[in-house]
Order: structure tokens, then C-alpha cells, then sequence
């Protein structure tokens, strides 16, 4: 039953060959990243922020250090409500 040609499948050759391929236009399907590279800027500024809010308490504790982690996690976050970042899900 799982090999039966569906609305948007087609007969041909794929990567286990002889299976169903589904239909696409213009060659092979390709994996994209969503979102818009600003929604990329926040989210990695966000990561760095937790990294140095992290080493802050591993290495010290150095609390200005912590501080300035919570600090770019707080713009960071900003920056993404701000782009309206939960937009970018589609």
C-alpha cells in the first residue's frame, strides 16, 4: 500500500531507487533555512549572550560578566520582538 502513486507523487528514480519520488518543480527538492537574516542576528546574538553568561559563572563567578551575557540577551530579544521573529514560521 505504501508504494501506490499518491496525488503528489510520481514514478521514478530516487536516491533508494525505484521508490516514489515526490513531485517537484524544476529538480530535486531542496532543505531551506526559513527566516530572514535579522531573525538569524538576534537568535545568534542571543546564543553568543548565553556563552558569556555562561563562562561568566564557570570562570568565577566574574558577575559583570554574567551581567553583560544577561545584557545581550536582553537586546537580543528585543531585536527579535521588535522584527517580529515569530513571523518568519511558514
Amino acid at each position: 500500500m505504501a508504494d501506490q502513486l499518491d496525488s503528489g507523487m510520481v514514478a521514478g528514480h530516487s536516491a533508494e531507487s525505484g521508490q516514489l519520488s515526490p513531485v517537484t518543480a524544476g529538480g530535486p527538492a531542496t532543505e531551506t533555512h526559513h527566516g530572514r537574516p535579522v531573525s538569524w542576528v538576534a537568535v545568534g546574538l542571543m546564543m553568543a549572550a548565553f556563552l558569556v553568561g555562561g563562562l561568566g559563572l564557570i570562570l568565577g563567578p566574574i558577575w559583570w560578566l554574567f551581567w553583560v551575557g544577561v545584557g545581550m540577551c536582553t537586546v537580543g530579544g528585543l531585536l527579535a520582538l521588535a522584527t517580529h521573529i515569530f513571523d518568519d514560521w511558514y
